[in-house]
């Protein structure tokens, strides 16, 4: 499990780690210089064979005024100890002294780069094995003065940029970005004592790259009541949550899945979801939708039972057109079940408005009701709550993509329920507070029908008894990585990522890896 702090949190944890700045910056940059040297190693040629190594390499060092900066040139100064040519460019008037000295006493080549079109600079950039991003840090705001600006578009594509505790430019406790698309895009991110929100967090988590968390002595404090932690699940939280039947399981004890989903329009959505359920390992699955549907589940899938009957819990609204006469009222009974009789609820896509229109009742609902929204779908269900409180105009689809947090958040807040907001990096944020996000998944993945599987996995995990946030979490890993097994690196649809789904698991369970 990976967990990010928020930059006051590890400020505090430095402060009271009874070791000096020198020492805290010393283990950083010897951490920050591996990552380097493995990254240089790892470099192919124009064959696309393997020859990278350290000595010889072209490293260059984007240095800001901060203790980013100081870190970037200590590491730099052991790269050059070990052979590489290592160029630091002075982004700004004033950097760490020290750390400078220790630079220059190793042989580095020290640049002022007030202008990045000069000779010098332009020169080291184009020759670069790999670039350090060490411009601003956990303090900076979002965003990147014209100048660094100029720096950070100079560099190659080709080269490899490792970014110092984040990328420069987020918003490190938000993971927001400027508006203007000013920040650092890194192929890996060194993080000290624990990673910050924004490398987990959409929009910034893809400009992370490769997360590597360096462990620098620190003990960071219990979180606060209210603070924001982000966690992540890697494969041995992932393996220690999926539910795995015993010696005196039986069907219902597994977890039985109602699914009302699809219709006479969308009858593709029913035959997914329902199919997820069954490939993630629920004990039996229900199906209630109008005949043509109906008829296609019990054609691909026998084992699902038709009609109403006991469940542990419900997934309504993939496929379903709210308007459908069939299928609305069975939403409502769906959620009804949830907070009347505490039954847990997956509610996606045409099941939202029977939703808003309970909370408008209601308000916050107490119920273990998990949401599975898409941007626009979740600014359409934040337009309809702020417009009943007067607020001051609809949310668009671009102001949840801008703030995807703080967005789930309202709506978790609003509604009562778990909202796990869809995404290249999928946010799963309960009332609260708690905070989950994974980014798993190929970018094939964003594909039609790819909601309905997910719906489905993460069905089975509330019928087995999972909290909405552990489900929803588990259920965006295992589907990503399902997707990303299926894909091989090409495109996919969404029947062969369904596919995929029992031999993830089974890999997950028997390794305690990732296939």
């Amino acid at each position: 499990m990976t967990t990010a702090r928020l930059v006051a949190a590890v400020r505090s944890a430095e402060a009271a780690s009874g070791v000096g700045d020198p020492v805290l910056m010393g283990r950083a940059a010897s951490a920050l210089a591996a990552v380097v040297a493995d990254v240089l190693r790892g470099r192919v040629d124009g064959s696309g064979a393997v020859s990278g190594r350290v000595y010889g390499s072209r490293v260059v060092l984007l240095v800001g005024g901060g203790s980013n900066g100081g870190d970037a040139l200590l590491a730099g100064a052991l790269l050059a100890g070990r052979g590489a040519a290592v160029t630091a460019l002075l982004a700004a008037e004033h950097a760490s002294e020290r750390a400078l000295g220790a630079f220059r006493s190793a042989g580095g080549r020290v640049v002022a780069a007030a202008d990045a079109s000069s000779a010098l600079v332009a020169g080291a950039l184009a020759g670069a094995d790999a670039v350090v991003d060490g411009l601003l840090g956990a303090g900076g705001r979002p965003g990147l003065a014209p100048s660094a600006a100029a720096l950070v578009a100079a560099v190659p594509p080709r080269a490899p940029v490792v970014a110092v505790d984040l990328p420069s430019g987020v918003d490190p406790d938000t993971g927001e970005v400027p508006p203007d698309g000013r920040h650092v895009v890194a192929d890996a991110t060194v993080a000290f004592g624990a990673a910050k929100p924004a490398l987990l967090l959409p929009p910034a988590a893809p400009a992370a790259g490769r997360v590597v968390v360096a462990p620098i002595g620190l003990r960071l404090p219990a979180p606060q009541p209210g603070e924001l932690v982000v966690e992540r699940l890697g494969a041995a939280a992932a393996a220690a949550l999926w539910p795995v039947p015993q010696g005196a399981s039986d069907k219902y004890s597994r977890g039985v899945v109602g699914v009302v989903a699809g219709g006479e329009a969308y009858t593709g959505a029913a035959v997914l979801c329902v199919g997820a359920a069954v490939r993630a390992g629920a004990g039996m699955v229900r199906y209630l939708g109008p005949p043509r549907p109906t008829e296609l589940v019990r054609q691909r899938w026998p084992e699902a039972v038709p009609g109403p009957g006991r469940v542990q819990a419900w997934v309504a609204g993939p496929g379903v057109d709210p308007q459908d006469g069939d299928q609305a009222p069975a939403v409502h009974r769906a959620l009804d079940a949830a907070v009347e009789e505490g039954l847990p609820c997956l509610l996606d896509a045409g099941a939202l408005p029977a939703l808003l229109e309970r909370v408008l009742d209601d308000g916050p609902l107490r119920a273990p009701l998990l949401l599975t929204p898409h941007a626009g779908e979740l600014a359409r269900l934040l337009s309809a709550l702020d417009a009943e409180d007067g607020g001051t105009g609809p949310v668009t689809r671009e102001e949840v993509a801008a703030r995807p947090l703080r967005c789930a958040r309202a709506a978790a807040e609003a509604t009562g329920a778990t909202v796990l907001l869809k995404g290249a990096a999928t946010l799963v944020v309960a009332p609260g507070g708690r905070v989950r996000s994974q980014a798993d998944a190929p970018a094939w993945l964003a594909s039609a029908g790819a909601g309905d599987v997910l719906a489905g996995v993460a069905g089975a995990l509330l019928a087995a008894g999972l909290a909405p946030l552990d489900a929803g979490a588990l259920a965006a890993a295992v589907h990503g990585r399902a997707a990303l097994a299926a894909s091989g690196g090409g495109p996919l649809h969404a029947e062969v990522v369904a596919a995929a789904l029992p031999g993830v698991v089974a890999h997950l369970l028997t390794t305690g890896t990732w296939p």
